[in-house]
């Protein structure tokens, strides 16, 4: 494996530049795992929610 080294033609003003907020979500693995429970959770429950709902009530 190689170490990434800055190229020549960057300044310190790139290289100082805030990470971008997608990029951050994207590397946290803790994050995405939560966000892959929650979600389907979620639209379970509310897919759910709907068809009980949508039930007719007896006579």
């Amino acid at each position: 494996m190689s170490i990434a080294t800055p190229s020549p033609d960057l300044d310190d003003d790139d290289l100082d530049e805030p990470i971008p907020a997608m990029q951050q979500l994207l590397d946290n693995p803790f994050l995405l795992l939560f966000i892959g429970v929650a979600m389907p959770t979620v639209l379970y429950i509310i897919w759910g929610v709907m068809e009980i709902v949508g039930i007719p009530i007896a006579k």
